[in-house]
């Protein structure tokens, strides 16, 4: 190996590790609107961990990506397969019972879930729903979305500072 090469291996390496991590393990996310407000903001960016579901089922409450076919949305997971979804109230029923929710959102209009054509969430799918929930193009109108789409989970903010941090 001559110099030039053995001088360039460090950076090479180091390029191909860092495509390595964006592609496969993590990479910046920004968001595109005020569906999740108040939670994030629209500019935020996120970091997007790609391997939060190898080995996990994603849980209720989890902020996931959503692959569409134009763009990615970012949402909030409600529902998960088998279960019985309905808002009364402003309040969430999962199978009949009350669950809290731990975190701020806008007001939810009443819906059940037969509104999308089934009495539960469909093996392998989820219902989601953005935190504002007057203006939030979620699964009320796209429907539900197949585990294939969910590129992952994200919950840190790296940018801008004064929001960096964790998020729930």
């Amino acid at each position: 190996m001559n110099d030039k090469v053995k001088s360039l291996l460090p950076y090479i390496i180091i390029i191909i590790v860092v495509v390595f991590i964006k592609l496969f393990i993590m990479t910046p996310i920004r968001v595109n609107g005020e569906s999740m407000s108040p939670t994030l903001e629209e500019k935020d960016i996120m970091i997007l961990n790609k391997t939060a579901y190898y080995f996990n089922k994603p849980k209720r409450f989890d902020i996931v990506v959503v692959n569409m076919p134009d763009e990615y949305l970012i949402k909030r997971v409600i529902g998960l397969p088998g279960e019985e979804i309905e808002y009364k109230d402003n309040t969430l029923y999962v199978n009949g019972k009350k669950v809290d929710e731990n975190f701020k959102h806008g007001k939810t209009e009443d819906f059940h879930i037969e509104k999308l054509g089934s009495d539960t969430v469909p093996q392998g799918s989820y219902l989601v729903l953005g935190d504002n929930r007057e203006s939030s193009l979620d699964s009320r109108e796209l429907g539900f979305i197949k585990e294939d789409q969910l590129l992952g989970k994200t919950t840190f903010i790296l940018l801008p500072f004064n929001r960096f941090g964790h998020v729930s």
